[in-house]
């Protein structure tokens, strides 16, 4: 599998672009990433005993924990999901089972490994489609034709085919046979009880096709899952997943604060609690999950764990998963400086999407320099006063501030409107202050 070999420097450079600060966290994320890279390039016996330094993160919500994780894995193009331990539940009890993380995994890496497989032979696909749909505007001859009949042929569908490309027939009608599969969905089930209602769909809805009479411009949509069962190899786009999840993919256990037990809290009747911890020890540490893809190892996926743990803390995970996370991260709560800083020193930031958007509308949207400062201020009030929810308080008072203009913006097309510090004070100062209003508004 190739990784890409950026530096440890060079990965934090990246996360500046759209993280403020929590360089320490950064750093030992550039560095896990770079020791993957490393493993690769060391003889294969040693590649094997070399395991993952699985991560834990502490920090309140909203501060780039899983931000950082979603964009270093978006930068390498690794495999990676994100979970939340509260949803899973020990093995015997109704719910999700926490193999199924890995299972949702691979379906990431199968997703991100057909994508590129379907960039790479595009041209391919394209042309499949096109030539299915010249077929149909010119049927071919039938057997025994004269040599003549034959070169004319060609050279017509020659001419047709160029047509279809260029898009100079998409107003014509055709009939097209589209193969109508039966909807089934696997839901991170396990591989046995998958197939089995996979094999139960197919018997009650089985696959069939359909004749559709659609534009040509439709049918160069319709025709296209048929191009890539056509083009593609199903087969090696499963094995490259496979290996692609085994060795770069990357699991984010949100909320994993959630299911610590402290010494006053030692009931084992919650099964979203000690047991999903159990559960969880084979999978993180090394073992090997049946998936509808074919077995996967997990002992070289890096686990990221993340949590607030506000009424808890970390020692209060059993101790055999505590040492399953060997590396371990405090981020910081932000600051006023830091929220300004996310405002606009990132790349696209809330402020740039928001500009977006109304620029769709003609309308040229800017903020005061002091205006940004008032939207950091009173959104580090409002989380100071209710709940901290750190960064994505940003998204509630910049909406609130922008609810009537958003509203209206079609009444200002061609002018441009500026978000003043008084604006966003009289938006906002009166729902900071009432504790009440702030909780269920902002």
């Amino acid at each position: 599998m190739e990784v890409q070999a950026l530096t440890p420097p060079q990965i934090v450079e990246y996360l500046d672009e759209y993280i403020i600060g929590q360089t320490e966290a950064k750093k030992t994320i550039a560095i896990a990433l770079r020791n993957r890279y490393r493993r690769f390039l060391l003889p294969k016996e040693l590649q094997e005993e070399i395991t993952p330094k699985n991560i834990l993160m502490i920090g309140s919500t909203g501060v780039g924990k899983t931000e950082i994780a979603r964009r270093m894995a978006k930068m390498l193009n690794l495999p990676f999901i994100k979970v939340e331990a509260s949803k899973y539940t020990e093995v015997g009890f109704v719910g999700r089972d926490v193999e199924s993380m890995i299972r949702d995994l691979l379906n990431a890496s199968y997703s991100l490994v057909q994508k590129e497989h379907q960039e790479k032979n595009a041209d391919q696909i394209q042309s499949y489609i096109e030539t299915k749909i010249a077929q149909k505007l010119l049927p071919p001859l039938p057997s025994g034709v004269t040599q003549e009949k034959q070169e004319d042929y060609e050279k017509s569908f020659a001419t047709m085919l160029q047509k279809v490309r260029n898009g100079e027939v998409d107003h014509l009608k055709i009939e097209i046979e589209i193969s109508k599969k039966s909807d089934f969905s696997d839901f991170g089930l396990p591989p046995e009880i998958s197939k089995a209602q996979e094999s139960i769909v197919k018997i009650i809805a089985p696959n069939q096709s359909i004749k559709k009479e659609v534009t040509i411009k439709e049918a160069k949509d319709l025709l296209h899952s048929e191009a890539l069962e056509h083009t593609l190899d199903q087969e090696i786009i499963k094995n490259e997943a496979l290996k692609r999840a085994e060795n770069g993919g990357i699991v984010f256990i949100d909320e994993i604060d959630k299911i610590a037990v402290g010494s006053k809290d030692s009931s084992r009747s919650d099964p979203s609690k000690e047991g999903v911890q159990r559960d969880l020890l084979p999978i993180v540490e090394g073992s090997n999950v049946q998936t509808k893809f074919g077995q996967i190892k997990t002992d070289h996926i890096l686990f990221i764990a993340a949590g607030a743990f506000h009424f808890s803390k970390p020692s209060d995970l059993i101790p055999e998963l505590q040492g399953r996370f060997p590396l371990r991260v405090e981020l910081s709560n932000l600051t006023e400086e830091a929220m300004v800083q996310i405002l606009t020193q990132t790349k696209n930031s809330i402020l740039k999407q928001y500009q977006a958007l109304l620029k769709t509308e003609e309308v040229d949207l800017v903020f005061e320099d002091e205006a940004i400062v008032e939207l950091a201020r009173l959104s580090i009030s409002a989380n100071q006063k209710t709940e901290d929810i750190g960064a994505r308080r940003l998204h509630t008072t910049i909406e609130k501030v922008l609810e009537d203009l958003s509203f209206e913006a079609h009444t200002y097309k061609g002018q441009t409107i500026t978000i003043t510090a008084d604006l966003v004070r009289k938006k906002l100062s009166h729902l900071v202050e009432n504790v009440d209003l702030a909780r269920y508004i902002l």
